[in-house]
């Protein structure tokens, strides 16, 4: 399922004509081909972007916006735990953190989270923090409640680094948090979530160091997240 997934994902940016499944991105047998030819990928009107991100690469207006637009580092932000209560991320200052919007019913699942769970064990002493935002905006992959959520990860994978509630990340109510990181660090298809376990790294100061995209596995990432804590 995993490599199905790569590979899929792989082809958005390797060829002009892409294949998907018809209903279920990664887990649908029935297969439909659509061509880009007049719209190649990175274009603001690319079949992906409308398909899956709607109008999501339009311009974020409001006052979620220009309150955004303000904030210097993550530490700016306030969000909600899953009982709905208020986290200053200012409590996490001077960590190195990894967020990620995670999903329970993705074809990345089962790979991420066990190495999700890997990392913050490792290195949870040395001053990493995981935190999980996660988001039903893609395919309806995290459909369950926060109630759910947590108890999902916290049986199955052990999580011990805190989910938080779930989350728009793309579109007009956006957690401003991911605006921020979007507007920090944009994609190769453009500043918008692409998919489940997009990653963005951060450092000490709460500036965004780098984003990784969903094919990229939280243990390939090992090396940079060891040279932000400064352990060899």
């Amino acid at each position: 399922m995993l490599s199905s997934s790569a590979h899929i994902f792989s082809n958005l940016i390797t060829q002009r004509t892409i294949i998907f499944p018809s209903r279920t991105l990664f887990n649908s047998p029935s297969i439909t081909s659509v061509s880009l030819s007049s719209n190649p990928i990175g274009s603001t009107r690319s079949w992906f972007s409308t398909r899956f991100c709607g109008n999501n690469r339009n311009p974020v207006l409001g006052s979620r916006f220009m309150a955004t637009q303000s904030k210097q580092s993550v530490y700016d932000f306030t969000v909600k735990d899953a009982k709905g209560q208020e986290v200053e991320l200012s409590k996490f200052r001077g960590k190195v953190l990894l967020i990620v919007n995670v999903a329970s019913q993705c074809g990345f699942t089962n790979s991420n989270y066990p190495e999700l769970t890997t990392l913050y064990q490792k290195y949870k002493d040395q001053g990493l923090e995981i935190l999980g935002f996660p988001s039903n905006q893609f395919n309806g992959q995290e459909p369950g409640s926060n109630e759910e959520i947590q108890e999902f990860v916290c049986t199955r994978f052990k999580a011990e680094y805190p989910v938080f509630a779930k989350v728009d990340v793309n579109g007009k109510n956006a957690e401003p948090l991911y605006n921020f990181l979007k507007s920090s660090k944009g994609g190769i298809l453009g500043d918008s979530i692409k998919w489940n376990f997009t990653k963005f790294l951060v450092d000490r100061e709460g500036k965004v160091i780098d984003r990784y995209a969903p094919t990229t596995t939280p243990l390939s990432i090992e090396k940079d997240i060891k040279k932000l804590l400064g352990v060899a």
